[in-house]
C-alpha cells in the first residue's frame, strides 16, 4: 500500500471513494434516500477545491488504484480552543478496511498538523459509526457529544480529542 500526497488529477478517484464509503459506512445510520443521492460530481468539485489547500493524502493499492484518503488541518468549529488541529476525514473503501490503512492515512495528516506548530487534535465521528473504535485505539478520548442533523435525522456525533498528537505517531 502506497500513501502519498493527493494531487488534482486524484479528485475523481477521491470522490468515488468518498461517496462509496459513505454508502457502506453510514448504511442504516443515515437515511438511504440521502446516501443514494450523493453525487460523485459534487464530491469531485469539493476535492478539486480542497486538494490545492494541502494536507490531503491518498492510499493506493499495488495496482495504483486509490482505495482511501485522509485530510485535516486546523480545527474548524472554533468551539474547542484547547484542540487546535483536526483530522477531518479518513475514508477507505469497505473491502480495504481493517488492514491498517486508516493508521497509515492518519499519520501524514498528523505530521503536517505538527509541522504547523500544533500538538493537539480532535475528530468528529458519528456515535453509531463503528469506526469510532479506530479513534479509541489511537488513544482518542471522548471530550464532547454534539447533536447533528443529516437528511432530517438527528444523530449524535462524538468528539474525540488528543492532548498530544506525538502519542499517535508513536503507536
Amino acid at each position: 500500500m502506497k500513501i502519498r500526497e493527493a494531487n488534482l488529477p486524484d479528485a475523481t478517484a477521491i470522490a468515488k471513494v468518498h461517496v462509496d464509503s459513505w454508502r457502506t459506512t453510514y448504511k442504516n445510520i443515515i437515511p438511504d434516500e440521502f446516501l443514494n443521492n450523493l453525487s460523485y460530481k459534487r464530491r469531485e468539485e469539493l476535492w478539486t477545491n480542497n486538494i490545492p489547500r494541502g494536507n490531503v493524502f491518498v492510499a493506493e493499492n499495488d495496482a495504483g488504484k486509490i482505495v482511501g484518503f485522509s485530510s485535516g488541518g486546523k480545527e474548524r468549529s472554533g468551539k474547542y480552543e484547547e484542540y487546535q488541529g483536526e483530522l477531518s476525514s479518513i475514508y477507505i473503501l469497505k473491502e480495504f478496511q481493517g488492514q491498517g490503512i486508516g493508521k497509515l492515512l492518519a499519520k501524514p495528516v498528523i505530521k503536517e498538523i505538527e509541522k504547523s506548530g500544533i500538538n493537539t487534535m480532535l475528530v468528529f465521528v458519528l456515535e453509531d459509526n463503528n469506526s469510532r473504535l479506530f479513534y479509541e485505539a489511537l488513544g482518542g478520548k471522548v471530550i464532547d457529544k454534539v447533536e447533528v442533523e443529516i437528511a432530517g435525522k438527528k444523530l449524535n456525533e462524538l468528539v474525540y480529542g488528543w492532548e498530544n498528537i506525538k502519542n499517535i505517531l508513536d503507536k
